[in-house]
């Protein structure tokens, strides 16, 4: 039986609600778009209507909304509000024609329902989703309700026609417009196309100038500083004066750009801070901001890259604007070989590299500055072979400032400086630690002299000792001891002789550091390690220092061969040095007698993927047979110099097992023939444990005697 949807002409009131829910919502929606579109008859009658006199001066009002100068008009809302109106009376239409309006029955209860005459007369609707009825007021039904049935089942066509059966054809037939469907279908896909407008819409007003089509995106994310907010001046950087020197021109000119210009001079448009990591150039800046009086833009290289194409040239540009609008001021870019790399070196797929774009915009900002512009670029890197030439050249980065290593005095004060902030023992001698860390930066002695106060908290002490200080020197540069690591007699033997022909070579040899210590603690991933304490910093190394190190490095493995008639791996990283010592003098340094004064060593750019090779196969075999007679020669010296010294060895090497560490007096005199009187480790243990447990006693007698004090408290210390 086949049922044909006709559309009667006479509406049920289910039919005349849904209309009428379609028409308020059509009619806010024109007025809405009346209300923001302004039409020319709204003008004209706001025009012609007079100002009402009882309006105060000052306040809002038609006649009276003068903006303030230079603020921006509000953006406009009209078509936002035109579409939130739309959707709403969208959404409303949807509730109203939605299947689950009313009370869900059966067809039984249908049934039941309208034989029992409870079905308010001519208020049956069939939908194409569900069969629509009233029901009249009753016992169970104090008010008038709305019953569906719904019809999304298979069965929805023999439910209709039974339904016509039932009310003997009086059901009128309801056919859902073409609208309807459509809106039903397209209505999530238009919210989320409004949506989306929106936000872009909202990004492009609130992105201000160089944001563009990528909104907040396309902003500067640096960094404004001053002096209140670093806290860092001149005086808290120490052990580069000659940078500090050179900076302060700048922060000079920036306080009076007068003085420079009465003799016709130009101060740097860019300053370059090049240096090793941890040598003090982010540091260096901080103390800038602390010292000029003007607004310091702190960024990161990294910074300006993002996921989006374009970003790093809009931020570059943004920031420049911002800087030129707040002159005299400074730029600092941290990092900058993360955007300044050459262009075109390494091996690129031929897309397009943002990285390079933001190097352009770098460029092209930096060339346009003129000398009143008033804005000083500082940038720091610690690889400076990689930047653009394009970067570095006069009128860009006129100046460059290598920020070093500090020397034996640099390091001195830098350990000053940060003295100032614990509290040292009476014993500490800060130029010893200083003649110990050659080529410590100043991160590295921040790092010593914070370890010691944390290794002298966490003893309890009440000052940090010069044995927390030797301690922390050791561990920021070999990693935490391994004291309580537990090895066999054989191993702890072998790596006591290992240790020993260290030492021993070392405090035989006049051409090598004098001995500071040796000891046979685990740290790090070394078994053992012998410290030399240098008597002076070496801007370069002698052939006769060269040799004299690749013998001591020898000397751990022939020590232990002839204790222990084996060899171990423990002689890994000696080897490594032997090797690398012996390398760089044939191909770097020239101290070959066969290959001369000819440099073989490719250039440290760290760009390609393979070793540069500008000689032929049989010079490279001369590298290598002169490489391999420089060990060789180094480790035949060091066996017969041990051979010669064994009884020596022996003497450290015993000690060692005993002592675990041995200072470098100690090791003279055990050389000399003399015997070490000081107690053991466990016997110091002990002594320090007797110590604490007689300290307890003490304060419990202490706290027995005060009466007035609560139990388990202890007296307050006058």
């Amino acid at each position: 039986m086949r049922i044909d949807y006709v559309q009667t002409s006479g509406g049920s009131e289910g039919e005349d609600s849904t209309n009428t829910a379609a028409a308020i919502g059509a009619q806010a929606i024109v007025r809405a778009v009346s209300r923001d579109s302004g039409g020319d008859d709204a003008k004209s009658k706001a025009r012609k209507r007079p100002e009402s006199p009882q309006r105060r001066p000052g306040e809002s009002g038609p006649g009276n909304d003068k903006k303030a100068p230079g603020q921006a008009p509000p953006p406009s809302r009209g078509m936002f509000g035109a579409v939130s109106l739309l959707l709403l009376g969208l959404i409303i239409f949807m509730m109203v024609n939605s299947p689950g309006s009313g009370r869900k029955i059966t067809l039984d209860e249908f049934k039941s329902l309208y034989n029992s005459q409870q079905l308010l007369d001519g208020s049956v609707v069939i939908r194409e989703d569900a069969v629509m009825a009233k029901r009249v007021q009753g016992p169970d039904s104090p008010t008038m309700s709305v019953v569906s049935i719904p019809l999304n089942s298979p069965a929805g066509k023999a439910v209709a026609e039974e339904v016509i059966k039932i009310t003997g054809g009086k059901a009128s037939v309801q056919r859902a417009s073409e609208w309807t469907q459509f809106l039903l279908f397209f209505g999530p896909f238009i919210l989320l196309i409004a949506f989306v407008w929106f936000v872009i819409s909202r990004a492009m007003r609130g992105g201000g100038p160089g944001a563009g089509m990528l909104g907040s995106f396309g902003k500067s994310r640096h960094r404004t500083l001053n002096k209140e907010m670093t806290g860092v001046t001149f005086a808290d950087v120490a052990g580069i004066d000659e940078a500090k020197d050179e900076v302060q021109e700048i922060i000079e000119f920036l306080k009076n750009p007068k003085k420079f210009a009465r003799l016709g001079g130009r101060i740097p448009r860019g300053v370059l801070l090049i240096g090793e990591p941890g040598c003090g150039k982010t540091l260096l800046a901080k103390a800038i901001a602390g010292e000029a009086d003007v607004p310091f833009f702190s960024i990161s290289g990294s910074d300006f890259v993002e996921m989006f194409v374009g970003v790093g040239a809009s931020r570059v540009r943004d920031l420049f604007r911002q800087a030129k609008d707040s002159s005299p001021c400074i730029i600092f870019l941290d990092e900058i070989d993360a955007v300044g790399r050459r262009r075109g070196s390494g091996f690129t797929t031929g897309g397009h590299d943002e990285r390079e774009q933001t190097l352009n915009a770098i460029l092209v900002e930096m060339d346009g500055f003129t000398p009143s512009d008033g804005v000083i670029v500082i940038a720091a890197t610690n690889r400076a072979d990689v930047l653009d030439p394009a970067l570095i050249r006069p009128g860009r980065f006129d100046r460059q400032v290598t920020v070093p290593l500090p020397d034996v005095a640099g390091r001195l004060e830098i350990l000053r400086v940060h003295a100032k902030k614990v509290k040292l023992g009476d014993d500490v001698n800060l130029e010893k630690i200083a003649r110990g860390t050659p080529m410590f930066s100043g991160a590295d002695l921040a790092a010593i002299i914070n370890e010691a106060a944390i290794s002298a908290t966490m003893q309890n002490k009440d000052c940090v000792e010069h044995v927390d200080m030797e301690e922390a020197r050791d561990k920021v540069k070999f990693g935490r001891s391994k004291k309580s690591r537990v090895r066999d007699k054989e191993e702890s033997r072998l790596v006591a002789y290992h240790e020993a022909g260290h030492a021993v070579l070392q405090a035989m040899l006049p051409d090598a550091d004098p001995l500071h210590k040796v000891t046979i603690i685990p740290r790090g991933g070394t078994g053992g390690a012998t410290f030399g304490l240098p008597e002076k910093d070496r801007m370069g190394y002698g052939v006769k220092w060269l040799i004299a190190q690749m013998r001591i490095c020898c000397g751990g493995r022939i020590a232990e061969e002839k204790a222990v008639g084996d060899v171990s791996s423990g002689a890994s990283m000696d080897i490594a040095q032997v090797t690398r010592i012996a390398r760089s003098m044939v191909e770097e340094w020239g101290m070959s007698p066969k290959l001369g004064f000819v440099r073989y060593a490719g250039s440290d750019t760290r760009e390609m993927y393979m070793p540069e090779k500008d000689y032929s196969d049989e010079t490279a075999s001369t590298i290598d047979d002169e490489v391999r007679r420089l060990a060789d020669e180094a480790y035949t010296e060091a066996r017969r110099l041990l051979e010669e010294n064994w009884e020596k060895v022996v003497a450290v090497a015993e000690a060692l097992l005993k002592y675990e560490t041995l200072t470098g007096e100690e090791v003279e005199r055990l050389m000399r023939g003399e015997q070490l009187t000081r107690p053991v480790l466990t016997e110091d243990l002990k002594a320090q444990a007797r110590r604490n447990a007689a300290k307890e006693v003490v304060q419990r007698l202490d706290a027995a005697d005060s009466p007035d004090l609560p139990p388990g408290a202890l007296p307050r210390p006058a």
